[in-house]
C-alpha cells in the first residue's frame, strides 16, 4: 500500500477535467457517428450516397472536424486516467492508457478515408477519367473502410475498458459497481466490433451491447463531474 504520488486537490482538479472529456466526446460522438453518416449514407446505395455528400459537403466536413476534436479529447482523457490510477496499478494503469491511445491512433488513421470521400467528390479535373458510377463505387468503397477501421480501433478501447474496470474496482475510489460496469462494457465492444469486422450481416448497437456501455460511459464521468475520487482508500500498489 502508498499514498497517491500526486497532491489530491490536483486529483479532484484532473478527475473534473475527465469528466468534461468524457462528455465532450460523448457529445461530437453523437454528431460524427450516428447524425452525419445517419443523413448522408443511404446502404446499398452508392449513387444517392455520393449526390448526399456532394450537397452537403459543409455537413460532412463538420463530421470530420467533430472526430479531430474527438481524438485530441482522446489523447488527453488517457493520460489523466493514467494519472489518476497510476498509483493503484502503474502497469495495467499504464497499458490502459496505451491501449485507448492505441485505439486513437488508428481512428486517427482512419479518418483518411472520408478525406479520400471528399477528394472524389472534388471535381477535379484528374478525376475525369472515372465514369461517374465508378466515382460513386470509390466513394462507397472508402466509406465502408471507414466502418471497418472504425471498428478495428474499438478492439482497443474494449482492452482499455476492461483494465480500467478492474482498476475502478480494486482502487477504493469509486463504488466498484463501476468498475463491474467498464467489464460488461468491454464484453460490449469487443462483441461488436468483432462482429462487425468478420460478419457482414451482423447489425451495430444491439441492445445487449449498447446497454451496459451506455451505462459505463455516463455513470463513470458523472460520478467524476459530481463526486470526484475519493481520497480516503490509499492506493494498491
Amino acid at each position: 500500500m502508498k499514498s497517491l504520488e500526486v497532491n489530491p486537490t490536483s486529483i479532484q482538479k484532473l478527475a473534473k477535467i475527465a469528466a468534461g472529456l468524457y462528455i465532450l466526446i460523448t457529445v461530437l460522438a453523437i454528431y460524427t457517428h450516428f447524425h452525419v453518416p445517419g443523413t448522408l449514407i443511404v446502404l446499398g446505395d452508392a449513387t444517392v450516397t455520393a449526390n448526399n455528400i456532394a450537397a452537403n459537403p459543409g455537413l460532412f466536413k463538420g463530421g470530420i472536424f467533430s472526430e479531430l476534436l474527438i481524438l485530441l479529447s482522446e489523447v488527453i482523457l488517457s493520460l489523466i486516467l493514467y494519472v489518476i490510477f497510476k498509483p493503484i496499478n502503474k502497469t495495467i494503469s499504464l497499458i490502459s492508457a496505451v491501449s485507448r491511445l492505441a485505439m486513437t491512433t488508428i481512428h486517427g488513421f482512419n479518418v483518411i478515408n472520408n478525406i479520400f470521400v471528399l477528394i472524389l467528390l472534388s471535381g477535379a479535373s484528374y478525376l475525369s477519367v472515372f465514369e461517374p458510377e465508378q466515382l460513386n463505387a470509390l466513394v462507397m468503397f472508402f466509406l465502408e473502410g471507414y466502418k471497418y477501421g472504425f471498428s478495428l480501433g474499438i478492439v482497443f478501447l474494449g482492452l482499455h475498458a476492461v483494465l480500467l474496470g478492474y482498476l475502478i474496482y480494486i482502487s477504493g475510489y469509486f463504488p466498484k459497481v463501476l468498475g463491474v460496469l467498464f467489464g460488461l462494457a468491454s464484453l460490449g465492444y469487443i462483441i461488436d466490433s468483432f462482429s462487425q469486422i468478420l460478419s457482414t450481416d451482423y447489425i451495430p448497437g444491439q441492445p445487449f451491447v449498447a446497454i451496459p456501455i451506455a451505462l459505463a460511459e455516463m455513470a463513470f464521468p458523472l460520478w467524476l463531474l459530481f463526486k470526484g475520487v475519493k481520497m480516503e482508500t490509499e492506493g494498491k500498489s
